[in-house]
């Protein structure tokens, strides 16, 4: 069985460090710069172990492009690695079966395939010293300050792997060795 990972975020220059595109990091460091093509309005990548894709339509809409290639892999185990606002900056929750929590891109997922039934690794970035008055709309889209920048290096990390450990030792393993 293949896993399909995804990595939410949202495409262009502009949204590249931006809290809203942890996802797209995590998928980064797993696959690295080399071998990405354009395909399933994604950027996508196969190999013969995993399936990668950065879905290049805006977040409200990256369920259209995960149910592209689920036309085309339809047994891929789907794991969905995206920011959550919900959870504190540093914090990994892994789980399977849960609504989208106000997640638009989460959303946009479950309404595409009419179902809830994947995994989520959820990367907790809200900080109330930076977040301030600001509406969560407004915040996913700011970039994370040098301090803040610390720690992602440090979940992105671990959120790499919570993937790998997923995809070897199992659902259950990874959410005892990384939900926190």
């Amino acid at each position: 069985m293949h896993f399909l990972i995804v990595g939410l975020g949202n495409p262009g220059k502009q949204y590249e460090q931006t809290r809203h595109n942890l996802g797209f990091r995590v998928l980064d460091l797993l696959a690295g710069p080399e071998g990405w093509e354009n395909k399933y309005d994604s950027l996508f990548l196969k190999t013969d172990e995993v399936i990668l894709a950065k879905p290049q339509l805006f977040m409200n809409l990256s369920g259209k492009s995960i149910n592209q290639i689920l036309k085309f892999y339809p047994a891929a185990q789907l794991v969905v690695v995206h920011d959550d606002l919900d959870f504190p900056l540093g914090t990994i929750r892994i789980q399977k079966n849960v609504s989208a929590a106000g997640h638009n891109g989460v959303d946009s997922i479950i309404t595409e395939l009419g179902t809830k039934d994947f995994i989520r690794i959820r990367l907790g970035i809200d900080n109330s010293e930076t977040r301030g008055q600001l509406q969560g709309d407004d915040y996913v889209l700011q970039k994370f300050t040098v301090q803040e920048e610390k720690i992602v290096n440090e979940v992105l990390l671990r959120a790499k792997d919570a993937v790998e450990t997923l995809m070897t030792e199992g659902l259950d393993m990874a959410q005892s060795k990384f939900n926190g």
